[in-house]
Parts: structure tokens; sequence; C-alpha cells
């Protein structure tokens, strides 16, 4: 079980009461951040917060300052986040331009608190600050007279200021004359660890979502409660329609939205992929296999006419589980809802669906005299296969990305 670190500092009012606390990326007990990659840095304070330790358990009734980078707040993808319980702290070092800009304001008119961290006045930030409701000057890198500059300038704007890395009384005492509204820093609270274990994966849990999803008969707004209970889940499915090959003309925001796009047999299978990636103690070519495997079984499906193609990549994605969990496949059936055709040919049993799982692991294993699958030649089994096996590359690069 690894173990999951989220940094907290608190910022005060004025009246040294806690207003907030700034969430801080750890890799460790240590209280030093070094944070190689922003996205990722606050991709996993986001992670650790919400499905590690629990928002309420980290900050309480207050609110929660989180650092974000360009990408993630283009993206769109910060939306996940409760409006009402976190300020998103844009950082210093993001490119501002209008893409940028127009983000932000849609985030403000959505109802997140803006908060710009570092801020140093240039013509370039006018447009965020306009749009910032709290702006976070950074009094150790200034000299008295800057702060007092730069403080008047600002009370010209609509926003809250924060006096931040405030280090010593004689300091804090100069920063109160200037009525700051909010102060955060050493001399008030270091920052502290939250530590504790990364719950590891409910695998029964995977398995009874990816069921459910695998069924025809969930309605739209049942797929839709499944994903959105799960942040990575989400977040992978976002970032999957947003990509470039998409050339979409707008950004997909919602889960609802990716659901009508993609349509309810891509968004099951996307998704039930997605979650299968929760068997993360496995090596990364068990997934592969079973990707491989799940796409060959929908492609006979589909060169024969078949219906029910979702029910043939199920099959395939479901037949290493009983490697991937060290359990017979006779007990995995029974702990999930699926139905009659695909328990039969997950337990080896005769029908169409068999045929189509035996046809595959046959060519896996080069049973070549074995390699068969009604309507269908060897030249034309073969043709799938190697779709198969570039397609599940494809899929298991997007899925480990």
């Amino acid at each position: 079980m690894q173990d999951a670190f989220v940094g907290r500092q608190p910022i005060f009012d004025q009246h040294k009461s806690v207003y907030a606390y700034e969430l801080l990326f750890r890799n460790g007990s240590s209280t030093s951040a070094n944070v190689v990659d922003g996205n990722q840095a606050s991709t996993q304070v986001i992670l650790n917060t919400l499905t590690e330790f629990g928002l309420d358990s980290i900050v309480g009734k207050h609110r929660a300052f989180i650092n974000l980078t360009r990408e993630l707040l283009v993206d769109d993808l910060i939306q996940m986040l409760p409006q009402k319980r976190v300020v998103l702290e844009i950082l210093e070092d993001v490119t501002v331009d209008k893409e940028l800009v127009d983000a932000v304001r849609e985030l403000s008119q959505q109802g997140y608190i803006i908060a710009l961290d570092d801020f140093v006045y240039s013509d370039d930030w006018q447009p965020l600050v306009e749009i910032a409701d709290i702006i976070k000057l950074d009094v150790m890198a200034m000299a008295d007279n800057e702060i007092a500059q730069q403080v008047k300038f600002l009370r010209g704007f609509d926003t809250l200021l924060l006096a931040e890395k405030v280090e010593t009384m004689e300091h804090f005492n100069f920063l109160k004359t200037l009525k700051f509204d909010y102060y955060q820093g050493y001399f008030l609270s270091k920052p502290s660890i939250i530590e504790g274990k990364r719950t590891p994966t409910n695998k029964l849990s995977i398995l009874q979502l990816l069921a459910k999803l695998a069924c025809a008969e969930t309605p739209h707004s049942e797929i839709e409660s499944l994903i959105t209970q799960d942040v990575t889940l989400s977040y992978k499915i976002l970032r999957y329609i947003n990509a470039a090959c998409f050339a979409l003309p707008r950004k997909i925001a919602s889960i609802n939205e990716a659901i009508i796009y993609l349509g309810l047999s891509n968004i099951r299978r996307f998704a039930s992929m997605m979650a299968m990636t929760g068997f993360n103690d496995q090596p990364h070519e068990i997934l592969l296999t079973s990707l491989i495997r799940a796409r060959m079984c929908e492609l006979l499906a589909e060169a024969t006419g078949q219906q029910n193609t979702d029910t043939y990549f199920t099959l395939g994605l479901f037949s290493s589980l009983d490697i991937m969990l060290l359990m017979p496949m006779v007990k995995l059936v029974d702990e999930l809802p699926l139905g009659e055709d695909l328990t039969q040919a997950l337990l080896d049993k005769d029908g169409q669906l068999s045929e189509a799982l035996r046809c595959v692991l046959a060519y896996e294993r080069q049973q070549w005299q074995v390699v068969k699958f009604t309507g269908l030649s060897g030249q034309e089994i073969s043709n799938i296969y190697l779709q198969a096996v570039q397609w599940g590359n494809e899929a298991g690069t997007t899925i480990r990305s």
C-alpha cells in the first residue's frame, strides 16, 4: 500500500481566524515540494484530496486553495471540483492570452473563486486582475514601499488582497497597517503534512462497474452517475474526448456531453478500459492482452454481421480477469451481474460467443489448426488480428498517459 501526502498551510483573515487552507504538493514527509511537473503535481494534490483523504477531512468547513497550471485551466477538467469549496489559484508563470482569459472568465461565471498567485502587475495581467477575486502578493520579495504601491494600485480593482510569505512579527504588523484582507506565512503557521495510506483499488467494485457498463439495458443517467463518481475515470474520459484527433469545435466539459458525443457504445467501452487500469499491481502486458482480445472479438463479430458487438468486446476484455485477480473464473462470474451468454463464454461453454474467444486464444497461442470462425477465411482472421494488435497498442498508450 503506497503512502499519500498533501501539504496544508492555513490562510488567516484580519482577525487571525482561519479563512482557508492552501493545499500543497508533497511526495513524502519533507516540507519541501520537490515539484518536477506542475500538471502532475496539481493533479496529484486534487486526487489525493478528493479520493484518498476527502476534502472535509483536510480543510473541514473551510475553502481549499489549489494551484493550477495553464493546461488544467484551459482544458476545463478542473470543473470536477466543487465550486463552493475551492479557490482556483493561477500560478504566476502561466502565459496570459485570450484562451486563458476566456477559460478563467467562464470558471468565474460558474461560481469559482479565482486567485492570482505571487502577483506582480503588468499590462498582460490586467484582464485576469479584472476577473480575480483574490490577489496574492509575495511580500517577502518586495520592499515595504513597493508593497504599499502595489496595494494602493490594486485597491482600484474589485478584489481582495492576500499577503503571502509573512515571516516575522514586525512584517505582519506593517502589513496590517496596509489592511490586507488575508495573511499567510511561516510567522502565522508553517505548512503541515497530511499523510495517509493510498486506498487500494476495490477490484470487486471495479468489476461490478464494468459489468454495469457492459449491460445494454443500463440507462444513460446511471452510466453518467457511475462515471462521475470516479474522479480519475472522469478526467481520462474528458482528456480522451478532447484530444486533438477529434478536432472538436469546442471543448467537451462534462461527462454528459461526452456520452452524447461518443454514444453509449463507445463511452461504455472506453470507461471499461479506463476502469481496468485499476489493476495497477499487474504488469501492463496483461492489460494489453485483454485489450487486443477485446478488439479482436469485436472485429470478428462485426465482420460476420453480429448485432451485439459490445458483448463480444466485453468478453475479450474480461477474459484475463482470472489472471489479474488470481481467482478461478467460475468464482468471478458468480460475483458479476453478467448475461447468460457472456457467462457461458467466459466459462468456455458452447455458443457463438465462445467460438469467438476460442478463435482469439488459438491465434494468440499460434494453434493454427484450430484458428477458425464461422464465415471467415484464415486470411481474414489474420487481418483482424493485426488490426486488433494495432488498436490495442494505441489504446494501451492512451490509458497509461
